[in-house]
């Protein structure tokens, strides 16, 4: 090899090492290591990030509570998990003059709202309970403190009743410890997950699991569910999403996912997000054939937003010109959302 093709190779490799290093370091904040979070911040890593230049680590946490919390403090971090009822929560917090919660939340802003999660009401296969109305009283683990699960529980509990949960029928063990206590010992009646369908926490359970578990159905005839059900919309979990545990699909309430990030005012991390919003648009079929499931529920097309909700200004302009974003796709009218009147064909 000749000293001009040596140097010539060197120089190359100098600047593919160069281009490596100026690509910028961001963090996603998700929730547990087996939730569906995780499994929504992967598919943005390796789909989304790496196209738009920037290495994004997806991180887990407690949760949509920590998630705000961190995308505010965190350094690095610059992309969050935060369910809709988290974000409304502070702001209720913020709007009362809670400092903190004002700081946390005025400069929140939104990328893109995502799906509806499902929220399993879970109690043991023997218990004399059926439906979510009923939960009144019980002992309840609400996940996590941090966690949207602890939010969305609360919430719902004091929405439905009229009251919070007793103090001393709360407790906030991981899920996996709740379900383990809930068959184990009689100290437990409830477990509260907010997870997006198929959660890994349960579509990995074994053949039989029915015997141990059973999940609490929705009611919204009933007066406290119907009270919820505005904040709370309905949705069904799937038979097909866990086939070794549930026989019929199982009404329920459900509460909107968004991707957050905040309003930054550096000009290369404006430039950077609104390359990933860039590469979002341009990979979009590419998550919905081959990231998680839950992405074939998610519309470029970006809706209004709650009141005091605001979209990212970079991000925003990007996907509203988005090929994707120029028509509403089609209602996906499965049998099962006929059946339940939960769409309906022209």
């Amino acid at each position: 090899m000749s000293i001009k093709t040596g140097l010539l190779l060197l120089l190359g490799s100098l600047c593919a090492t160069t281009s490596l290093a100026a690509a910028p370091e961001y963090k996603i904040v998700t929730a547990s290591e087996n939730g569906t979070y995780m499994q929504i911040g992967n598919d943005l890593a390796k789909y989304v990030a790496a196209d738009a230049g920037i290495h994004l680590t997806v991180l887990p946490s407690n949760g949509s509570v920590e998630n705000v919390k961190r995308l505010r403090d965190e350094p690095g971090t610059k992309l969050a998990l935060v369910q809709s009822d988290v974000y409304q929560a502070f702001t209720a917090l913020a709007a009362e003059g809670n400092r903190e919660a004002a700081r946390m939340v005025t400069p929140l802003r939104i990328v893109l709202p995502l799906y509806d999660e499902e929220i399993y009401f879970i109690v043991r296969a023997d218990a004399p309970l059926s439906f979510i109305h009923e939960i009144k009283d019980k002992k309840i683990n609400i996940g996590a403190l941090g966690s949207g699960s602890a939010m969305s529980s609360t919430t719902l509990y004091r929405l439905m009743f009229d009251t919070p949960i007793p103090a001393q029928n709360v407790s906030t063990l991981s899920h996996e410890e709740a379900l383990v206590k809930l068959v184990k010992d009689n100290t437990l009646d409830v477990v509260v997950v907010v997870a997006g369908q198929p959660a890994p926490l349960f579509s990995g359970m074994e053949p039989g699991v029915e015997k141990y578990f059973k999940l609490l159905k929705l009611d919204p005839a009933a007066p406290a569910s119907s009270r919820a059900v505005e904040a709370y919309p309905t949705a069904a979990i799937k038979a097909s999403s866990y086939p070794n545990w549930l026989k019929e699909d199982m009404p329920a309430h459900s509460i909107k996912t968004l991707l957050a990030t905040y309003e930054y005012a550096q000009k290369s991390t404006r430039d950077s997000l609104q390359n990933f919003g860039k590469s979002l648009c341009n990979n979009f079929a590419a998550l919905q054939k081959n990231g998680h499931s839950k992405w074939r529920q998610v519309s470029l097309v970006l809706p209004p937003l709650e009141q005091g909700l605001s979209y990212f200004g970079p991000t925003e302009s990007v996907l509203r010109s988005c090929p994707a974003s120029k028509t509403r796709p089609a209602k996906d009218c499965t049998l099962d959302k006929k059946v339940m009147g939960l769409c309906a064909e022209k």
